[in-house]
């Protein structure tokens, strides 16, 4: 075993190959070809999209352990701890199961170097493929068709949205990312699509490949209730259902993609109404739109592009607040500053910009410098997340609110700044 500590596994994996961002499926598909690794479950969902993916993810893997299946999921990135990523029953994987894991990944890669990204998911596979599961929910990473997870053929594909994200990736048009993320489509298999307005690319992949595409809006939608809400899918309805227990604007959209899945991978999972009505009460995920109550009350979304930046604005304007809204806001430099600030222009009074862990984070007085040339409010510039979370605080008063957002990579150390397990 090269390493026997997970932190020593991660720091050699993250300076490993020349490249931190490398598509293509041939490496993993060769080391999980020697690892003699199938499919990781009876049943494979794949989750793909520009934003709502952890969401969804997350309905998921409730609602099937409320039916009592066995569950597995893999998500990316983590907020906190990297064992958030790979999960077994709603339990992180633990330190030795990662360890055990990269060991037997290192001894049959030979000499195949492999991104971060591509360790993750070759020990994703090799933990949920020995757990014996009914179901694996896999969220793909950046894309879709070149994307690691899209070595696993799903039994459902689903894109959860396209939006404008991961440009120099993917290309500059929702078409062109469309088309990228299309590519988790299999050939007659059901390809759910979760929002309202499709790119032109995807129906046209869809098409192509012979996938039954199910669209929201078309095939199967949500009904709001002055008390809840209705599921109408392709040939079933569920009545009378909770709000989910994850707030936002867009968790309506979410939740009904998630049962669509649910619906297009019958008979192999079976759920009954009353599982789907537990799931939702009590779906939770940290860093989308988590309200922390107090005065001042704090807000964490990790809204990280325009599209979710909208929704996030559109979530705030649920939840008036009486006093001021300060933001502590962190991005990575790929990202389009101007468009996610003028999103949110007029729902943020003062702006905090924070430097993040990432060596790809904008640096907090450049970031000062768009946020008030986008917005016309001040924005004050702090070292790190922790120090624009104290700053906040200590400016806040008691009506006021705190909001944090623009990265996973803001979120995760506002919720250990802030005392919070995730």
């Amino acid at each position: 075993m090269r390493f026997s500590s997970l932190q020593d596994w991660l720091d050699w994996q993250q300076s490993l190959h020349p490249r931190a961002i490398d598509l293509g499926l041939d490496r993993v598909r060769t080391v999980l070809g020697r690892l003699g690794l199938v499919r990781p479950a009876a049943c494979v969902l794949t989750i793909g999209g520009t934003n709502g993916k952890g969401s969804v993810v997350a309905y998921l893997d409730a609602i099937l352990r409320e039916a009592g299946y066995d569950v597995g999921t893999f998500t990316s990135p983590h907020l906190v701890r990297y064992n958030e990523r790979v999960r077994v029953g709603g339990r992180c994987a633990t330190d030795a199961e990662l360890v055990e894991a990269f060991g037997l990944i290192d001894e049959a890669r030979g000499d195949l170097s492999l991104t971060y990204f591509e360790w993750n998911a070759l020990a994703a596979f090799s933990i949920l493929g020995g757990a014996g599961l009914d179901a694996a929910v896999l969220e793909v990473g950046l894309g879709g068709r070149l994307d690691a997870v899209n070595v696993i053929d799903p039994d459902v594909a689903t894109i959860v949205s396209v939006g404008l994200d991961h440009l120099d990736w993917l290309g500059p048009t929702v078409e062109d990312i469309g088309r990228e993320k299309a590519g988790i489509f299999r050939a007659d298999r059901p390809a759910i699509f979760g929002s309202r307005r499709v790119p032109l690319s995807v129906i046209d992949v869809a098409s192509r490949l012979g996938a039954r595409l199910r669209r929201l809006g078309v095939d199967f939608d949500f009904v709001e209730r002055p008390d809840g809400w209705d599921y109408v899918g392709l040939g079933s309805r569920r009545a009378e259902l909770p709000l989910p227990a994850i707030a936002g604007a867009a968790q309506l959209a979410n939740a009904a993609t998630a049962l669509a899945v649910l619906e297009a991978s019958e008979p192999s999972l079976l759920v009954p109404d009353e599982c789907v009505r537990r799931g939702l009460a009590t779906t939770r995920i940290a860093g989308r739109f988590q309200v922390v109550e107090g005065q001042p009350e704090w807000i964490l979304d990790v809204a990280h592009n325009a599209d979710a930046a909208g929704v996030l604005a559109q979530s705030l304007a649920t939840r008036p607040c009486r006093g001021r809204t300060l933001a502590v806001c962190g991005i990575l430099g790929d990202k389009d500053v101007d468009a996610i600030a003028r999103s949110l222009a007029s729902a943020v009074d003062e702006w905090f910009a924070v430097g993040l862990e990432e060596s790809r984070g904008i640096e907090p007085a450049e970031l000062a410098q768009r946020l008030e040339a986008a917005t016309g409010r001040p924005a004050q510039v702090r070292r790190d997340v922790a120090e624009g979370c104290a700053a906040a605080s200590g400016a806040a008063r008691q009506d006021d609110r705190i909001l944090v957002f623009g990265s996973f990579h803001a979120v995760g150390p506002a919720l250990e700044w802030l005392g919070l397990a995730v």
